[in-house]
C-alpha cells in the first residue's frame, strides 16, 4: 500500500484536530513502559521507495548495502556526512510499536513516522545500549550511538506536543522517537517475527 504525497498531505490535515496533548501522551507512558525487554514482535514494516511515499510490507529483505531492500535510504544520503553519502549508522530506524500507536491513533498513520520497523520492544537506552544486537527473522541489526530525534515532518504529522513528549528527558531516556540501527547480517524479515536481543 502506498501513501504518496497528496494522500500524505490529506492525512496530515485530517489529523490536525486529533493531536494529543502532552498530558494525554504522558498518560500512555505506563503501557509503553510495559513493553517486553528481551523479545518483541515486529508489528509493521514500512519501505520508503521515494520521498513522500510509503509502502507497508508483510515481508522484506535486509542487506548490509541497502538496509531494507527497495527503501530510499541509500539514495537519499545524509547531511551529517561531508560528502552527502548515506550514513551507515542510520540505515534502519526502529520505533516502539506502542509509542507510534499512541501518537498516530490509527494504524493507517503509523507509516507517517518515517521509520521502517515498528517493534513491540523496550527501546530504552538502559535496555538496548549502542552496540546491542537484535536478531529478527534471519537478519541481525545493531543499535547505533547516533540519537534519533523528532523533526518538523514528525511534528506536522503528530503535533507539537508529540515532539515535546518524545524529546523530553524521559522521552530521550526511553528512546520514544526510536533508535538508529544498521544491518550486520542480512536476511528475510516478516511482520510477526520476534526481534530478540542477541546474547
Amino acid at each position: 500500500m502506498f501513501l504518496i504525497s497528496r494522500r500524505l498531505a490529506a492525512q496530515i490535515v485530517m489529523a490536525e484536530t486529533t493531536f494529543l496533548t502532552v498530558a494525554e501522551l504522558e498518560a500512555g507512558l505506563s503501557e509503553i513502559c510495559e513493553s517486553p525487554r528481551d523479545a518483541g514482535a515486529l508489528r509493521m514494516m514500512v519501505r520508503r521507495p521515494q520521498t513522500g511515499a510509503r509502502e507497508v510490507l508483510e515481508e522484506g529483505e535486509l542487506t548490509l548495502t541497502d538496509g531494507l531492500v527497495g527503501d530510499s535510504w541509500r539514495t537519499r544520503g545524509s547531511s551529517r556526512r561531508s560528502d552527502g553519502s548515506p550514513d551507515p549508522e542510520n540505515q534502519l530506524t526502529v520505533m516502539n510499536a506502542r509509542v507510534v500507536a499512541l501518537l498516530a491513533r490509527a494504524k493507517e498513520r503509523w507509516g507517517l513516522a518515517g521509520d521502517q520497523l515498528f517493534i513491540d520492544l523496550d527501546l530504552s537506552a538502559s535496555n538496548l545500549p549502542p552496540g546491542t544486537r537484535l536478531a529478527i527473522g534471519s537478519a541481525v541489526i545493531e543499535i547505533s550511538a547516533q540519537p534519533h530525534t523528532g523533526c518538523k515532518k514528525f511534528q506536522a504529522r503528530y503535533g507539537a506536543d508529540a515532539i515535546k513528549f518524545v524529546n523530553s528527558p524521559k522521552g530521550r531516556e526511553l528512546n520514544l522517537r526510536g533508535i538508529n540501527t544498521k544491518v550486520v547480517q542480512g536476511g528475510a524479515v516478516r511482520v510477526g517475527d520476534v526481534a530478540r536481543k542477541c546474547k
